[in-house]
């Protein structure tokens, strides 16, 4: 199994390597207007995760499914909680500056469970992929709810309470909330619509690593290569949280379901995020990006060993 796994991770970094180029090249070579990052950020932020979250709550966020997926729901919100909370005191020795923290502790908190995840359960695993989805949903309301009106948005002042509900006021909340309501309703959509979200939220991957690029090609290497702080949260969320894991499993009866999930979303790299939002409101993504290069390279060695372990463990 180990040799799957490692030909299916190498096979989704290779691809979403070539956007990682395209966005490189395109931008070293100065073909690219200077507004074409912008301009890719928003459409992410307005259009292609909005319609990936939509998606995802309209298929999966029914009254059947989420009351079979009771158990599996529920532990995956206090394994999310619990990995917020330990993340929350591991970024105090990663960076010193209170944004950098924030960007650290959103790509602790969350991984490309999305996009990396399901690949690995889709390939490895096809007989629980639903269930993984369903494993997903928790993170997915964690990260509209908290990560992003928190940590990927606040810019550090205080705010009054109006100004923090304001924050949830954004595309990816407000089609979260959508999906939730059209799935657990069972409103019937057109085929077409349901074709155009679809379509437009599997753009999310191929467009985050586009924007990846073109922010690595306005850097210097050096920079990224020697910034502590991102081997640090890299190798926390790939070695040191599946380690923990998988001693958890060592020592605490899990359902079997629940542990191929929780890991599977426990050791992907760090999300993508942490680029794609905060360059639609002009923040600086330079160690996002660099989060998203270091932790997707290393993914690719990671992944097979963390799940040959877990293997050998698991029995």
């Amino acid at each position: 199994m180990d040799a799957t796994i490692f030909l299916t991770t190498l096979s989704q970094m290779g691809y979403l390597f070539i956007f990682l180029l395209l966005g490189y090249v395109l931008t070293r070579l100065h073909l690219l207007p200077t507004s074409a990052a912008t301009v890719l950020s928003k459409l992410e932020n307005y259009i292609f995760i909005p319609a990936l979250v939509m998606g995802t709550f309209i298929s999966n966020f029914t009254p059947a499914r989420l009351g079979a997926a009771a158990p599996l729901l529920l532990g995956s919100l206090i394994l999310a909680l619990v990995t917020i909370a330990l993340s929350a005191v591991l970024v105090r020795f990663c960076s010193k500056d209170a944004y950098i923290r924030k960007i650290f502790l959103y790509g602790l908190s969350f991984s490309n469970f999305g996009f990396m995840g399901n690949a690995v359960v889709s390939s490895l695993f096809p007989e629980i992929f639903v269930e993984y989805i369903l494993f997903t949903l928790v993170l997915w309301v964690l990260i509209y709810l908290w990560g992003v009106p928190s940590l990927l948005l606040d810019d550090g002042e205080r705010k009054t309470v109006k100004e923090r509900l304001r924050s949830f006021v954004n595309p990816m909340f407000i089609c979260m909330l959508i999906g939730m309501l059209i799935g657990f309703v069972g409103i019937p959509l057109p085929a077409f619509l349901t074709s155009a979200v679809n379509t437009a939220g599997a753009c999310m991957s191929p467009v985050a690593m586009l924007l990846t690029g073109m922010t690595v090609a306005e850097l210097p290497f050096k920079r990224i290569l020697t910034d502590r702080g991102i081997y640090a949260v890299s190798t926390l969320r790939l070695v040191v949280y599946p380690l923990l894991f998988i001693g958890a499993v060592w020592l605490i009866p899990m359902n079997e379901t629940f542990r191929v999930c929780a890991l599977c979303s426990v050791a992907m790299p760090l999300g993508l995020n942490t680029i794609v939002i905060p360059k639609a409101y002009g923040k600086n993504t330079d160690t996002a990006s660099g989060m998203a290069l270091v932790s997707h390279i290393a993914s690719c060695i990671t992944i097979p060993l963390i799940f040959l372990l877990y293997s050998l463990v698991s029995g």
